[in-house]
């Protein structure tokens, strides 16, 4: 063979080889875990899900088509999130969407490899997910649920509807959520306010009728709710704890509000849902994980419930209503 034919010969397979490859990974169906840590039932896990498939559709990516995604439930219990985990594990997903803090720390435990993109996690650093926000060096990255600042939002809110409010109860499980992360931000802003913090661990709904009758019995009081799984199940005890005891309560979620709870400043759960999607995307198409800075949530909100406002006896400053995003009637 002349040299010239031989680098003819080669010069064509180099393109036509490059071209069967991508060819080939083009034809492949990528797969995608997600673990969710409330129930599949649950009316909040089937939206955040669905806006996680519309933005995954939106990026060219359609189940049965080119990708599989295989989801599990842990319905909030505890028990569930290491077995859960490994199982899905198992099943070698090219990427995992965890949701909530214990599921990501379940599925960190099962692998190092795998991609996971968190969300619903506050403190990524403190549970030891990611070096830094901004180079995240491992396996995970994702969207932060809220950066600690935000109790000061919440804080002020109950202030401004409650003005002689003295006590507000920090009610949380401290095993689903980084209570510290939440209560030492708190700290530090409560006594400008000329609020004393009344720490309110829980981890059962005895618990939480405890914690709220404890502050009800003292005059001025009031709740606040950072995000938590386990408030999160119960939040119709909660919602009909305060309600009874007359206590005017600042939530970390809307839905809170439109089940009657009297306000919330919060992200928007579909927004959040959508970012992690890009993410999957992005680690779909050949990102790594570790060079993806963790986001932090770009939509939030305010939602008033006038309704349970009259029913607690509170007149809502007109700034407040003025600034809500949303006012249940």
């Amino acid at each position: 063979m002349q040299r010239r034919e031989f680098i003819r010969l080669f010069s064509g397979a180099a393109i036509v080889w490059p071209l069967a490859a991508r060819a080939q990974q083009a034809g492949r169906v990528r797969r995608i875990g997600g673990l969710m840590g409330y129930a599949e039932d649950d009316p909040e896990t089937k939206a955040r899900l669905a806006a996680f498939r519309q933005r995954l559709e939106k990026r060219g990516w359609f189940e049965g088509r080119n990708v599989h995604i295989e989801t599990r439930f842990a319905g909030n219990d505890s028990s569930k999130y290491e077995p859960l985990a490994k199982e899905l594990v198992a099943t070698q997903p090219d990427v995992i969407l965890a949701h909530t803090t214990r599921v990501a720390a379940a599925l960190q435990r099962e692998s190092r490899a795998i991609p996971i993109v968190f969300v619903n996690v506050s403190d990524p650093i403190g549970s030891g997910f990611v070096k830094s926000l901004a180079s995240p060096g491992e396996n995970l990255t994702g969207v932060l649920q809220y950066e600690a600042s935000v109790v000061g939002k919440w804080l002020a809110m109950l202030k401004e509807i409650a003005p002689r409010l003295e006590r507000v109860a920090v009610v949380a499980n401290p095993k689903t959520t980084p209570y510290d992360y939440f209560f030492r931000a708190a700290e530090a802003i409560a006594p400008s306010l000329a609020i004393k913090l009344v720490p309110s661990p829980v981890a059962t709904a005895a618990d939480i009728e405890h914690a709220i009758e404890s502050v009800a019995g003292a005059s001025n009081g009031g709740l606040l709710l950072p995000p938590d799984g386990t408030t999160i199940m119960h939040r119709d005890l909660l919602i009909a704890l305060a309600a009874r005891h007359k206590l005017p309560a600042v939530y970390a979620f809307d839905f809170f509000v439109a089940a009657g709870g009297l306000m919330s400043y919060a992200t928007d759960q579909d927004d959040v849902f959508r970012l992690a999607a890009s993410y999957v995307d992005r680690i779909l198409r050949g990102d790594k994980p570790a060079d993806l800075p963790v986001q932090a949530p770009t939509k939030f909100g305010t939602t008033i419930n006038v309704r349970t406002a009259k029913a607690l006896d509170i007149t809502i400053p007109p700034g407040l209503l003025v600034a809500a995003d949303e006012v249940i009637e």
